[in-house]
């Protein structure tokens, strides 16, 4: 059952790649401090390069790549 959920997850997050997400920042990633963390509008967690960026702030990520649970990309 795990196996099945954990496909469907990334089968969901695939399709985003090449997609441009605007995304509220939460904060630093909790694996590193050169990442910043944050959400789209239905709640996907996505990581990418701080930038000089804060949290609070809303910004512009183009989706590169994904895992099961997280969303991966850079600043547009």
């Amino acid at each position: 059952i795990i196996q099945r959920e954990n496909r469907h997850s990334l089968e969901r997050n695939l399709p985003e790649i090449g997609k441009t997400r605007k995304v509220l920042i939460e904060g630093f990633s909790k694996r590193s401090d050169d990442f910043l963390l944050g959400r789209t509008s239905n709640n996907k967690v996505v990581l990418f390069p701080k930038e000089n960026k804060m949290k609070g702030q809303y910004v512009n990520v183009l989706i590169e790549r994904c895992t099961k649970g997280t969303l991966f990309g850079k600043l547009v």
